[in-house]
C-alpha cells in the first residue's frame, strides 16, 4: 500500500512561500493561482482552523454535530492539522514518499513534528504534565526552518527568499505546531488519564527516516 498524499494538493486557498521569483515580484508571497507561483516556491501556507495570531488564513469552526475526531475532508473546516492527525499512523511506516506538491511538504512537517512531540510525553505522565510539556515544545520559537542548516530536509524543502518570507514562514509553522499539540494531547488522553500506549509505541518509526 503506498503511502497516502495531501488531499490539500489543489487546495485553491493556499500561498507559497517564495524562493526566487522573477524580478519586481521577488518579496512576495505567492497564490497558487498566480502563473508566476509554480516555480518560486515550495512550501504552501494551507488555512487552518486555529484561534492562535498568525499568518494563515482562518477557516471557520467545526460544527456542534462534527468533532476533531469525527471531521471528514469533504467538511470546510477541515485542515492540515486534522489530515497529518489522521494520516500521522500510516505514513509514518514509510521511508521513502514522494512529493506531489507544496501541500505534501506541510503534511510532511506535520508529521515529523507530531513524532517530535509523542517523543516528549513519558508512559508515567498525567494529562496536565504532558500538556505542558507539549505546549513548551509547541511554543519555543527555537527551531529550524527550511534554509536553516539544521533543518533535515533542505534537499526538498527549498529556502525562503528573504528574510520577511522566512518570518512568515517561522510564523506559520509556529501556529502549525501549537494547533498540532494541543489536538494530539486529546488523541494521546482521549479514554484514559495515562498516555495511549498504542500512540506512543509510534515514537520508534522515523517517517522518512528523519527526525526535527
Amino acid at each position: 500500500m503506498p503511502a497516502y498524499h495531501s488531499v490539500f494538493l489543489d487546495e485553491p486557498n493556499q500561498h507559497i512561500i517564495a524562493t526566487s521569483p522573477p524580478s519586481s515580484l521577488r518579496s512576495l508571497v505567492y497564490s497558487l493561482t498566480d502563473p508566476f507561483s509554480r516555480p518560486t516556491g515550495n512550501f504552501a501556507l494551507l488555512p487552518l482552523r486555529t484561534r492562535t495570531r498568525g499568518p494563515a488564513l482562518q477557516l471557520p469552526p467545526l460544527p456542534a454535530d462534527v468533532t476533531e475526531l469525527t471531521v471528514e475532508a469533504s467538511n470546510e473546516s477541515y485542515d492540515p492539522v486534522d489530515e497529518i492527525l489522521a494520516l500521522f499512523r500510516a505514513n509514518t511506516f514509510f521511508r521513502n514518499f514522494e512529493i506531489k506538491g507544496p501541500a505534501d511538504r506541510v503534511l510532511i512537517y506535520g508529521i515529523l513534528f507530531v513524532s517530535q512531540a509523542l517523543a516528549t510525553i513519558k508512559p508515567s505522565m498525567g494529562r496536565r504534565d504532558a500538556e505542558k510539556a507539549l505546549m513548551n515544545l509547541a511554543l519555543d520559537t527555537n527551531f529550524a526552518i527550511p534554509g536553516d542548516a539544521s533543518f533535515p530536509l533542505n534537499q526538498a524543502f527549498e529556502p525562503p527568499a528573504n528574510r520577511n518570507d522566512a518570518e512568515t514562514l517561522r510564523q506559520y509553522l509556529a501556529q502549525m505546531r501549537q494547533e498540532i499539540a494541543a489536538r494530539l494531547l486529546s488523541r494521546v488522553y482521549a479514554e484514559e488519564a495515562s498516555p495511549s500506549k498504542y500512540w506512543l509505541s509510534f515514537t520508534k518509526r522515523k517517517f522518512m527516516n528523519k527526525t526535527l
